[in-house]
């Protein structure tokens, strides 16, 4: 979560941490400063002395892990698979569910609150757009339109395609890993199936 250059002191850090996991377990309308200060060992208003706010809280802990770690992270993983050359889309669709799969398995409480929270903050989704949507959606759509004009895409906008390809990978990865764990999910046969349904609807005929 943290980085050198943060400053951050060790009662920040544990605060830090501790909002993070029971915001991920609780979600942050039903986290109370106490209950954060409890986990951390502190006295509640040693948080207020370094966050004017639970909500203040929450941006500290999204925003610069949002733009420290997850963005960059986000990047540079999935250029592993942005920047390999397949012959097929189901081959690209295959490789790109792995490696979604291994960040969300690496990253499961800061995700939790991320996915949580972002629909009810505004400033979360402009730093999601920022750091992560812009570059990854053009790099994504230059795959797209590669792939239709090797004719095994149908000539639909490719954003359109990205969307339809990426809610589904994303519903159920988030779906497995972070909402609903405790399901006894069998992962390959769940996988083949989406990968199924997606290139049977947009292969080209």
């Amino acid at each position: 979560m943290f980085t050198d250059d943060q400053n951050l002191t060790e009662k920040q850090k544990g605060i830090l941490a501790a909002a993070t996991e029971l915001f991920a377990e609780k979600g942050f309308a039903a986290t109370s400063t106490s209950e954060i200060a409890k986990k951390a060992g502190v006295a509640e208003g040693t948080i207020f002395r370094h966050y004017k706010s639970k909500k203040d809280l929450l941006l500290t802990i999204v925003s610069p892990t949002m733009m420290r770690v997850i963005g960059p992270v986000v990047k540079k993983d999935i250029n592993k698979v942005l920047n390999k050359e397949f012959t097929t889309f189901e081959d690209f669709i295959r490789a790109m569910v792995s490696n979604r799969i291994e960040f969300v398995k690496n990253n499961i409480p800061m995700l939790r609150v991320v996915i949580q929270e972002l629909p009810f903050h505004e400033e979360l989704k402009k730093q999601a757009i920022e750091h992560i949507g812009n570059d990854v959606f053009e790099r994504l759509r230059e795959i797209v339109r590669h792939f239709q004009a090797k004719g095994q895409i149908i000539d639909m906008h490719p954003d359109t395609i990205i969307r339809v390809v990426a809610s589904s990978i994303f519903s159920y990865i988030i779906t497995s890993y972070v909402i609903l764990p405790e399901v006894d999910w069998d992962e390959e046969v769940e996988i083949e199936r989406i990968i199924q349904v997606l290139t049977n609807g947009i292969a080209k005929r």
